[in-house]
């Protein structure tokens, strides 16, 4: 069996996080077991137009993203002339019992073979942003950007934040992911150093 592409602890607590209420019960760090997954459509859409070389990535990702949702569907751009040596973006809208979420995707092949990512996902939790980052965000770094416009990070995952935007009466939550240089471990030819170079920190 291949094994699966590691991703870090916050990234899989962005993807995990589920709409409003539910989304605040939920640890930040620690995520429920996951349901049932519906069918990752963005693997599919991904597949037929010819995106190879970060398919393990990008399905990795959507994979984590979709849980939990009733259903969900896909806005795909990718380079019709290139669709596997150029960037793909996506924009995932899904249905939850309770809301509306919308997620993107990107993924950009380079020429040495890797590929850089990034995922977001962004939902509207039924609270007031200071109550969400005091319940699920207190141990991250808090930097306040504008009035309204707070970002959490933790230090031993850089590319990974947590915003929060005051959009009463609710809060809008922004979770995002970025990883430059992935490369799927289970490739042909890939070596130990290399591939664990490529690998995210290991959970703490």
């Amino acid at each position: 069996m291949k094994p699966t592409p590691r991703f870090p602890r916050l990234l899989l607590a962005i993807l995990a996080w589920t709409a409003a209420g539910a989304a605040f019960a939920q640890g930040v760090l620690v995520p429920q077991a996951p349901p049932a997954q519906p069918q990752d459509t963005l693997t599919r859409a991904a597949t037929s137009v010819g995106v190879k070389r970060c398919l393990p990535a990008i399905t990795r990702l959507s994979t984590l993203t979709v849980q939990g949702s009733r259903s969900h569907d896909v806005l795909l751009d990718w380079d019709r002339k290139r669709p596997d040596g150029g960037p793909m973006f996506s924009l995932i809208g899904m249905e939850f019992p309770n809301a509306g979420v919308a997620a993107s995707i990107t993924a950009v092949p380079d020429d040495s073979g890797a590929c850089t990512v990034s995922a977001e996902r962004i939902s509207v939790a039924p609270f007031t942003c200071a109550s969400v980052g005091q319940q699920e965000l207190s141990a991250y770094k808090m930097t306040r950007l504008l009035p309204n416009y707070t970002v959490y990070t933790d230090e031993k995952e850089p590319t990974s934040s947590v915003s929060l935007i005051d959009s009463p009466p609710g809060c809008l939550i922004i979770r995002r992911y970025v990883e430059y240089g992935w490369r799927d471990p289970a490739a042909a030819g890939a070596s130990p150093a290399g591939a664990a170079a490529a690998q995210p920190p290991k959970k703490r």
